[in-house]
């Protein structure tokens, strides 16, 4: 039996670091394909609000889960572990060294670590129930109900806590007892990509996406979806809808999702540093020093 192990490479750091530019430069150089681990970045039709490679960066190179479903039809974490895994495989058969490229830590350790994710459907009365109790409230029932997973989720994690308190209510077991590992046989080289110019470079990101017609796509998925389209609640759909609904000028929701955007970017590196621990990549020469950890990893 063969010792060999299939060579896989992720690119992960927080949002606006410029991860899809240096990864389109990255493949360009090994001959590879992208595939994308991203949470919103899945949906059609939603292209400027989630910063997703325009279709001249996905023509340069083959980006892999990318627009695999309609807003309307919400991917789980579970759906996409599945949908991820089957992707890679195909690729690794065709002696292609898999390249995943995102920011969103639970995806993509739900991959690179094969989280076992409970199987549990969105409840919807009851997530509406749970929505009108308030963060507070759930929060402390989470910690009567399934206090591991207080310790792992963010006090201010209004989605994951109703998602763990919604696992709970249908299984009867707490979702900490119900996550297990099981790690792909895989090689994995983690690199990440961090910048000491985040907080500029988000706040001109989120210019240009209200400059570049965040409103207008906000506005076509409202015309097809409904004001209640859960993704709208999303960071910068949020604001560009509330700006439809005249709640928001234009420079408050640039204001408002650049704070937010902010907030959730130093998330993103906690994780990253707690849970995956990667080898941050050199600022003054990304490409070259991506380069040389790829090579020597390879070799």
């Amino acid at each position: 039996m063969s010792s060999y192990l299939p060579h896989v490479i992720i690119l992960i750091g927080p949002t606006a670091s410029g991860k899809t530019e240096l990864a389109i430069e990255i493949a360009e150089y090994f001959k590879t394909r992208i595939h994308n681990i991203d949470s919103r970045q899945i949906y059609k039709s939603m292209d400027i609000g989630t910063a997703k490679p325009s279709k001249t960066q996905q023509q340069q190179i083959k980006h892999f889960l990318i627009d695999i479903e309609e807003p309307i039809h919400p991917i789980n974490v579970k759906q996409f572990q599945e949908i991820a895994q089957k992707s890679i495989e195909r690729e690794i058969k065709q002696d292609n060294f898999p390249f995943l490229v995102g920011g969103s830590g639970l995806y993509m350790n739900s991959i690179i670590k094969g989280f076992f994710v409970p199987d549990v459907p969105p409840q919807k009365n009851l997530r509406r129930q749970l929505e009108e109790l308030g963060q507070k409230k759930c929060w402390e029932l989470l910690i009567n109900c399934d206090p591991l997973s207080t310790k792992k989720i963010n006090v201010a994690d209004h989605i994951r806590t109703i998602r763990a308190l919604e696992v709970f209510y249908v299984t009867g077991k707490p979702l900490s007892t119900l996550k297990v590992q099981k790690p792909p046989e895989w090689r994995i080289l983690e690199l990440g990509l961090d910048r000491d110019n985040l907080k500029e470079r988000i706040l001109q990101r989120t210019k240009n996406m209200f400059l570049s017609g965040i409103i207008e796509e906000t506005n076509h998925l409202i015309s097809r979806y409904g004001f209640d389209l859960p993704i709208l609640k999303t960071i910068g759909y949020r604001e560009a809808r509330d700006v439809l609904k005249n709640n928001l000028t234009i420079d408050k929701a640039i204001e408002l999702t650049t704070t937010k955007t902010i907030q959730f970017a130093k998330r993103q590196k906690t994780w990253f540093r707690n849970k995956n621990n990667p080898l941050w990549l050199d600022n003054k020469n990304l490409l070259k020093d991506a380069i040389i950890k790829i090579e020597s990893f390879l070799s």
